[in-house]
């Protein structure tokens, strides 16, 4: 099927962003962030880190979760594709060294190219080595849609996890209500949610899905009403709308 396809050559370029040299910027921009006030809460002198659950729901191909079971959390990574989950797992689990791999991720792109040379440019990944965690470390990926696995599965334990961080996750919902109650009921009363990325609601424009879409001032306050403490919050210009939240007030 071409939507197949298009997760194929979507899940190609996320390589390079992920797990690759030339995604290092990117990967500052999205993922700093959150592992700055993650660390900062937790500072390695002070916490044993490997005490300390955090989980990442939208686990994409891992590079997140990877990096906090790098810093020593305990953590565990969530996602629904197949496509991503098939990718993390090469990566993560038999990829041989270090930029060991190739991989032409924009041959089939075909828009704003200025020269058949872009297209045929390859990249070499990983840029890391994962099987250098340290022995000690924690990472584990659950695979599943995030509601229906804490519905049904694994995350039906309340105040259970110490940190949730989401990065360009939680406007994939239908109903972003649902994500907030989830994460809130999940962590442990002081926990912290950290969460990064746009309000690009992903149903808002398919017909036949439901979806609820409030707009930046009205999630803030629908997060307020289900119990959290916002500590940090901004918006930046254009279309992407970025906001850091946290903690858990129950």
């Amino acid at each position: 099927m071409r939507s197949d396809l298009e997760k194929v050559y979507t899940t190609l370029r996320q390589i390079v962003r992920d797990w690759t040299a030339e995604g290092a910027a990117e990967r500052d921009l999205c993922y700093g962030p959150i592992l700055e006030i993650i660390d900062k809460k937790y500072p390695k002198d002070k916490i044993d880190r490997s005490c300390i659950n955090v989980l990442v729901p939208g686990a994409g191909l891992g590079r997140l979760s990877y990096e906090l079971a790098n810093r020593g959390y305990a953590c565990q990574g969530n996602e629904f594709s197949l496509f991503m989950l098939f990718a993390s797992n090469f990566v993560l689990n038999r990829s041989s060294g270090v930029e060991s791999l190739c991989i032409y991720p924009w041959v089939h792109s075909v828009c704003n190219v200025l020269s058949p040379d872009d297209q045929l440019r390859s990249v070499k990944f990983p840029d890391v080595n994962p099987s250098d965690l340290p022995p000690s470390s924690q990472l584990t990926m659950a695979a599943g849609d995030f509601l229906e696995v804490f519905i049904c599965y694994i995350y039906t334990e309340a105040d259970a996890w110490d940190c949730v961080a989401t990065c360009f996750f939680i406007d994939c919902a239908n109903n972003i209500v649902s994500f907030v109650q989830t994460i809130y009921n999940i962590l442990k009363p002081g926990g912290q949610w950290i969460n990064l990325g746009p309000l690009l609601y992903h149903y808002a424009d398919q017909e036949g899905e439901e979806s609820l879409e409030p707009s930046y001032d009205h999630l803030i306050a629908i997060i307020k009403k289900v119990g959290f403490v916002i500590t940090v919050s901004f918006v930046t210009s254009g279309d992407m709308t970025c906001t850091l939240m946290s903690d858990h007030a129950r």
